[in-house]
């Protein structure tokens, strides 16, 4: 039935009374004395009277604290005779009830708070049904449903784990309904607050996309007030999405007050290759985009006797042992293998790109393969010039390409100059694995709802596999995460970077270029697979073909995807 329902602040009192319907008066100015934050909303409310309205359903509720069937009495009578007060005169109310009833006042209870439930975040698209917080219907609509009639107890709506004696100071009531608790009264018994995490969850949700919404709108006094909540919602939530809530609204917050983070690209890029180490060991994604590429260039490669691996981002070479190791066991002898590593230049002025040869070189001794490197230095991948490469007609060449190519969409004709780069150096084989994932079209709004949807489940698969809180490599690669929303959410222009596509946007791309796409194979989706199922923890991790391609998922959505090209031939589409 619906009913009215308390709505708590962030310090634990209870924030007011709001009615399940109807419409409170716009208010034009504030009053001394009234809550600020009801106040930027358009409700007038004191923030005294909630305390008082606080302490006096407490006292009701142990008042009429019968038999369930005295408690059923009482439920059908309010739903049968129902009147709306707004919460100017809610406290009178109350109080004649309480003379009514005949109730002594009680001492303040004890409350504890269990630990909250994460929340599963939905699959659905939210953004063609995107509440409004300022609608007085939305703030107080409210499906409350009385479980465990059968025990005599009572329900009330609150989101705090402090203890109700703090309820003296001044509270905040949440724009948006947050959360629903269940309190059960023993005479006997401490207060124990059960907090509803789904319905806590599902709000949070739709005060992000509202939130969203205003800032597409560049309604910033809306925004602002929404964004002033989300913390508070998000403080009933546990895991996975607590935090990526928290980079949400913290982007959003940096949209809104214009606070777009600093832009030092060799600090950036470094600190960026440190994280995505972490990213590296914490979830099999970074493994699952090595292993398919060097599984394609592998095979690419068979027969050959010189190869030459052109990688658009060696970072710390992380990719390149495992290929090696491969080579070195080919049936016949290794071939003579030549890579060539692009970077950009180190933050310290020190060659990172000559450390990472050196690493490799060393393994290629050990394993006894005849290995050359170059390391190449370059402020951005579209500066290439093929005679910078040195591609040698008597090699294949292979061109490699992970979480790189999407940073050229910032620039307009950026990806088609590298791929007409790569289309002179006539490569026998172009891996190229991405987000799967469409950061780069539509509005804010549906550029905001995609990536929620894409980083709740990356967070939730990190969640998955990490086996406790605390651990450096998940919390780094929640950084590594967090930056990227950053840049997605706040940025615009050329500093937004993160312009991340779908696999089928890929491919419009590379066959424009020229380029036509190679089968994978079953051979890598199996050991894909085998993979995947050594990883700790990676039940929830699904491979998928798409088309000849691989993706890498959790659950039910894709999230990374390893594609394969050649030059197309003349006359040949892909």
């Amino acid at each position: 039935m619906k009913t009215e329902h308390l709505e708590s602040c962030r310090g634990g009192g209870i924030g007011g009374f709001l009615p399940s319907k109807g419409k409170m008066m716009a208010m034009e100015e504030t009053d001394a004395g009234m809550d600020e934050q009801l106040a930027a909303l358009g409700y007038k409310v004191r923030a005294s009277d909630m305390a008082n309205v606080a302490q006096r359903l407490e006292q009701l509720d142990m008042a009429i604290g019968g038999s369930a069937a005295q408690d059923d009495a009482l439920l059908s009578h309010l739903a049968s005779d129902t009147v709306h007060y707004n919460p100017s005169d809610i406290s009178n109310w109350l109080e004649n009830m309480l003379s009514e009833l005949n109730a002594p006042p009680i001492p303040a209870p004890t409350a504890t708070h269990p630990k909250s439930i994460s929340f599963d975040f939905p699959s659905e698209n939210l953004s063609s049904s995107v509440p409004n917080p300022f609608d007085p219907d939305y703030c107080l609509r409210s499906d409350y449903q009385v479980e465990g009639r059968s025990r005599n107890r009572k329900r009330m709506r609150t989101s705090s784990s402090s203890s109700s004696t703090s309820r003296t100071a001044a509270p905040a009531i949440e724009s948006i309904s947050a959360v629903v608790a269940a309190t059960e009264v023993s005479s006997t018994n401490p207060v124990v607050v059960m907090v509803d995490s789904q319905e806590a969850g599902i709000r949070l949700v739709h005060a992000l996309l509202a939130c969203a919404e205003a800032v597409q709108q560049e309604n910033y006094k809306a925004a602002d007030a929404i964004l002033k909540q989300i913390s508070i919602l998000a403080s009933s939530q546990a895991g996975a999405m607590r935090k990526v809530a928290g980079y949400f609204a913290e982007a959003l917050a940096r949209r809104i007050y214009r606070l777009h983070p600093t832009q030092d690209s060799f600090f950036d890029s470094a600190f960026s290759d440190i994280l995505e180490m972490h990213f590296y060991e914490s979830c099999p994604y970074l493994k699952f985009a090595h292993f398919t590429a060097n599984q394609a260039i592998l095979e690419a490669f068979s027969g050959f006797r010189r190869v030459h691996v052109i990688d658009f981002g060696i970072k710390q070479g992380m990719q390149w042992p495992a290929l090696m190791q491969a080579l070195a066991l080919r049936p016949g002898g290794p071939p003579s293998f030549r890579l060539t590593g692009i970077s950009p230049p180190s933050p310290d002025n020190s060659n990172a790109l000559q450390q990472v040869g050196w690493k490799l070189a060393q393994l290629a001794d050990t394993i006894h393969v005849n290995f050359e490197y170059r390391g190449l230095v370059a402020n951005n991948l579209v500066d290439l010039e093929p005679f910078m490469l040195e591609s040698d007609e008597s090699e294949a060449v292979a061109i490699n390409s992970v979480f790189e190519l999407h940073n050229l969409l910032a620039r307009p004709g950026a990806i088609e100059i590298l791929l007409s780069t790569v289309r002179s150096l006539r490569p026998r084989i172009m891996t190229v694995v991405e987000q799967e994932a469409n950061h780069n079209a539509g509005s804010f709004l549906e550029r905001f709802t995609e990536s929620l949807h894409y980083y709740s489940t990356m967070f939730d698969s990190l969640e998955g596999v990490a086996g406790g809180e605390g651990q450096q490599d998940q919390v780094m690669s929640e950084v590594f995460l967090g930056r990227q929303i950053c840049n997605v959410v706040a940025c615009e222009g050329p500093e937004r970077t993160e312009r991340h596509e779908t696999l089928a946007q890929w491919r419009v791309r590379m066959n424009g270029a020229g380029m036509r796409p190679v089968n994978l194979g079953s051979n890598a989706f199996k050991q894909a697979s085998m993979l995947l199922a050594l990883f700790a923890g990676g039940d929830g991790y699904r491979v998928e073909e798409n088309e000849g391609c691989l993706t890498l998922g959790w659950h039910t959505r894709p999230l990374i995807a390893t594609s394969a090209w050649c030059v197309a031939a003349a006359g040949e589409s892909g």
